[in-house]
């Protein structure tokens, strides 16, 4: 019997390559194991995230000799995506919101703050936008990066949503009807369980 490679087992393969070879020249700080993951997959086209992980070709090429020095990656995106920024009028509150949320302001958050944002585009869940392995690693990397905001998720909404919805709060909006979530008929929608 043979068992044909299907896209998906290739892509998870050639992500833990990608992975393995980058961890190797991992500096140690406490933010490389998911940044590792997210280039790993965005280097095996499967992530949403645009050239240079979206950030500006001088910020990647910081990112890469800081955190994975000796590790050379061209910053343009293997799976081809682009992503147009004028679709997102909030790119700059949400930049702004998280910068304000953030535990250290350093660069290496300005580097988050970027490529989360370039996810926030996307249109799966965030994790799976930013190219992380697992809902487990989004949440860690944000409860180490923005401790207090990640802390406010304590029912456990999609993080993407969550975002959003600080953002709207922050600003006076808010939009849904319903008296309580528990009451919303999109409860599920925000929610549910993330595959």
């Amino acid at each position: 019997m043979t068992i044909c490679a299907t896209p998906n087992m290739i892509s998870t393969s050639l992500r833990q390559q990608y992975y393995d070879a980058l961890f190797a020249h991992e500096d140690g700080s406490a933010n490389c194991g998911w940044l590792a993951k997210i280039i790993a997959s965005w280097q095996a086209g499967a992530s949403v995230l645009p050239n240079a992980l979206g950030l500006d070709e001088s910020q990647f090429q910081q990112l890469l000799a800081q955190r994975f020095p000796g590790c050379h990656i061209d910053s343009i995106a293997p799976s081809g995506k682009t992503l147009d920024f004028s679709r997102m009028l909030e790119k700059q509150d949400l930049e702004i919101f998280l910068r304000q949320q953030a535990a250290v302001q350093n660069q290496e958050t300005e580097w988050l703050i970027g490529i989360i944002v370039a996810a926030c585009l996307g249109s799966d869940h965030l994790w799976q936008d930013l190219g992380l392995w697992s809902r487990n690693d989004l949440s860690s990397l944000l409860m180490h990066n923005f401790p207090k905001m990640a802390a406010r998720n304590h029912r456990d909404m999609k993080w993407k949503k969550f975002l959003y919805k600080q953002l709207c709060e922050a600003e006076g909006l808010y939009v849904c009807r319903a008296p309580s979530c528990e009451v919303c008929k999109d409860y599920p929608l925000c929610f549910g369980e993330e595959t």
